[in-house]
């Protein structure tokens, strides 16, 4: 039995059979998802809430992306602490730095970073993080900021090497393995996973993006992620039963509202 810990099932791309995507991953063994609440920015912060509500099984998180960090107004933070309240909303993220394709500048990125890991903090509620070609300024915002509460979090589709595994890990986190760990040009993903502590480990699609092998070139959806953590479990010599078990353990620990699934 299988978490999705990260899917984005309020993107458009479900629109046509958001129910059959759903069923089939509780017919693939996926007892719980957390739908990422981002969504396509400000001013909806309500895109994984609205799917909580309406399913038992599906938890959210809120924030906005730094994709969308532009979108920032004085709105959001109010919101967003509203929303945090919600005990259907287990985290706060995605959130983070994105320098690949720069949609919101940089130093915008970091602003807004840095005041939803504030919310998070008072709401004592793990983050979520999304980090791409921005290690070194991730990593210090987040010493600067998050280490000190004391607070955990996810490195969301971990897609670092060993370096980036470890100081992810010393910084307290949890790395989340999508299926970027099957794809044969991503060796380093594979080592990082082979250093993580089976207690540090998370599985999740992303969907609908990055489908693990063999459904490369199709949309992803949650029911796969259980070939990404059979592949997983094969490149770590454990039973895939035994993983299943043990990312589902560290979900319910990292997010107490669903400890009790």
């Amino acid at each position: 039995m299988w978490i999705d810990s990260h899917c984005h099932l309020d993107g458009k791309r479900f629109d046509e059979d958001r129910e059959a995507v759903i069923e089939r991953a509780l017919a693939a063994g996926v007892t719980v998802m957390l739908a990422i609440g981002t969504g396509e920015g400000p001013p909806d912060l309500d895109a994984g809430v609205r799917l909580a509500e309406r399913y038992s099984f599906i938890y959210a998180s809120v924030g906005v992306h730094p994709h969308d960090a532009a979108k920032w107004t004085a709105e959001c933070a109010p919101m967003l602490r509203e929303r945090m309240a919600n005990r259907r909303v287990v985290a706060l993220g995605e959130i983070g730095l994105d320098y690949h394709y720069d949609f919101s500048p940089r130093d915008v990125q970091q602003r807004v970073f840095v005041e939803q890991m504030e919310i998070a903090a008072a709401a004592k509620k793990p983050i979520l993080i999304h980090t791409r070609e921005a290690w070194d300024d991730t990593f210090a915002l987040i010493e600067k900021h998050w280490t000190p509460t004391g607070l955990s979090g996810v490195m969301h589709c971990f897609t670092g090497g060993p370096a980036e595994a470890r100081r992810a890990l010393e910084l307290g986190f949890l790395l989340s393995f999508s299926g970027v760990v099957t794809y044969p040009k991503a060796p380093e993903v594979r080592e990082a996973a082979l250093l993580t502590p089976l207690d540090r480990m998370l599985v999740e699609t992303d969907a609908p993006y990055l489908p693990p092998v063999p459904f490369r070139g199709k949309r992803n959806e949650p029911a796969y992620v259980a070939r990404t953590g059979e592949m997983l479990a094969e490149l770590l010599g454990v039973p895939a039963e035994e993983l299943a078990r043990r990312t589902s353990a560290n979900f319910g620990r990292l997010f107490p509202a669903a400890a009790s699934l």
